[in-house]
């Protein structure tokens, strides 16, 4: 089947030739269907998988000091009681792991594109943050803990938007979104995964005289480490490079990402588009969205276990029940990203489901402490509004960047601010308001979501006026403006 799928996708070499002279002619929409499908079902099989097993265990090896937090704490083998970590101590230190986020995402992806091949790249970020983490075994002290968080995240900074770049050199823009979706949907398989295996390492807990919080640090960090090989020799880099297809398969595969953005190229951008990337103001109300909503995608990463705990469950068993919100979101995520795709209406589907997402928070907040399970109920709905949004959002900034050759730079900033997201999210939900039922965190996190909503909805009406009026990028080429 894979020869047959082959042959298809090679083609006649003349026929392709007669039939596109170009791939902006309309005439291409049947070739590209015909042709584009079967290539992406390869690249599916090749890329997806793995992508997304890796973004899992990023987000593991991120989240699981929140569930080390208070795992065990009923016995005082928490990560805090064994380091000397107050919760201020906790704050700051996550505060520092989304400072390095932030700091290190632009230069990552210059690297990737301008130096080290993908796969390499995000290797070498992979096995470097894996030891960090098996290091945080051994931590003893508060000052270890602040150095490791920091150092991971430094090399973490780059992994998502390499993978996000990775996608838009391989797919078209109507055909990203819901791979984007796919990688980062399983970030919340990762919250889902991420509380099973600390309750198990909460069951076992002195085993071998280990804590169970250490124990979850030995089996995350090891498993990242293993993941290092199949990532250097499975995930394909450039089409040019690409073994698996034919010289003719190369060729298709570069020429059909270039309509209306997308592939890869050493070119540099001018001092203009640099500058338009990083200062238009409807690139600034991209990353400022983005920015709002992952307020309340670091409250789930960080607080989850916290914000559980908080509904009346014991650390053990909140590990537990962290884990349906997080499937919820899964659900809505490739579902979402699917239809706004499909419709070719990320502005709406933003706007809808943050709305959402921002009445679960406001709801939380407003009913009384003790309505446990009311109060479960509207976080599993917060959830729905929370990282569902990241893939659309993500792919509308890579279809609508000023120049397509500033794509990897607009990813990096665009991510970048998910670090002044994650640093906000850790300072909401303040320990003291536990018994309150934390109305700083589910307030500032509805107000999040409502801002989203407005955004999206005034970048919708901006972006649908900009075709209208032919409004052209900042290289003077005709584009048509994703809404």
């Amino acid at each position: 089947m894979e020869k047959i799928e082959a042959q298809h996708l090679e083609g006649n070499v003349e026929e392709g030739k007669e039939a596109r002279p170009s791939l902006q002619e309309t005439e291409v929409e049947e070739f590209d269907h015909r042709r584009s499908k079967l290539l992406n079902r390869r690249l599916d099989f090749r890329i997806l998988p793995l992508c997304c097993w890796l973004y899992l265990l990023n987000f593991l090896d991120r989240g699981n000091i929140g569930n080390a937090r208070v795992l065990n704490q009923e016995t005082g083998d928490d990560l805090l009681h064994k380091t000397g970590m107050t919760s201020t101590g906790y704050a700051l230190t996550v505060t520092l792991f989304s400072v390095a986020y932030t700091l290190f995402e632009v230069p990552s992806n210059w690297i990737m594109k301008h130096y080290v091949t993908p796969s390499r790249w995000l290797a070498i970020l992979l096995g470097s943050w894996g030891c960090l983490t098996l290091g945080f075994a051994f931590v003893k002290n508060y000052a270890t803990v602040l150095a490791l968080r920091l150092l991971i995240g430094v090399f973490e900074a780059g992994f998502f938007p390499g993978i996000v770049y990775l996608i838009t050199i391989w797919y078209r823009h109507n055909e990203r979104a819901v791979r984007i979706a796919y990688v980062i949907a399983f970030c919340n398989l990762a919250g889902a995964f991420g509380g099973a295996i600390a309750y198990g390492m909460g069951t076992i807990n002195g085993a071998a005289g280990v804590e169970g919080f250490r124990w979850l640090f030995i089996v995350e960090g090891v498993i990242t480490i293993l993941t290092v090989l199949p990532t250097l020799f499975i995930l394909p880099d450039y089409p040019a490079r690409a073994k698996f297809l034919s010289a003719e398969g190369k060729s298709f595969a570069e020429d059909r990402v270039k309509n209306r953005g997308g592939g890869w190229s050493r070119q540099h951008a001018t001092r203009k588009e640099i500058l338009d990337t990083f200062l238009s103001p409807r690139m600034l109300a991209h990353y400022f969205a983005y920015a709002a909503n992952v307020v309340t995608q670091g409250s789930f990463t960080f607080f989850a276990p916290s914000i559980v705990s908080g509904l009346g469950y014991q650390s053990i068993h909140a590990q537990l029940m962290t884990v349906p919100p997080w499937v919820i979101g899964f659900v809505v995520a490739i579902a979402l990203s699917y239809s706004a795709d499909r419709f070719e209406a990320r502005g709406l589907h933003i706007t809808v489901m943050s709305t959402i997402g921002g009445l679960g928070w406001l709801t939380a907040g407003l009913l009384p402490p003790t309505a446990y399970v009311e109060r479960y109920g509207c976080l599993c709905l917060a959830a729905a509004g929370a990282f569902p949004l990241a893939p659309s959002m993500t792919n509308w900034v890579t279809c609508n960047t000023p120049s397509l050759l500033t794509i990897p730079l607009a990813i990096a900033l665009n991510n970048s601010c998910a670090g002044i997201g994650q640093i906000i999210s850790q300072w909401i939900w303040k320990a003291d308001e536990a018994k309150l039922g934390y109305p700083t965190g589910n307030f500032v996190c509805a107000a999040c979501d409502f801002l989203v909503a407005i955004i999206a909805l005034c970048l919708r009406l901006y972006y649908a006026r900009m075709n209208k009026k032919g409004v052209r990028d900042a290289r003077g080429e005709t584009r048509v403006w994703a809404y």
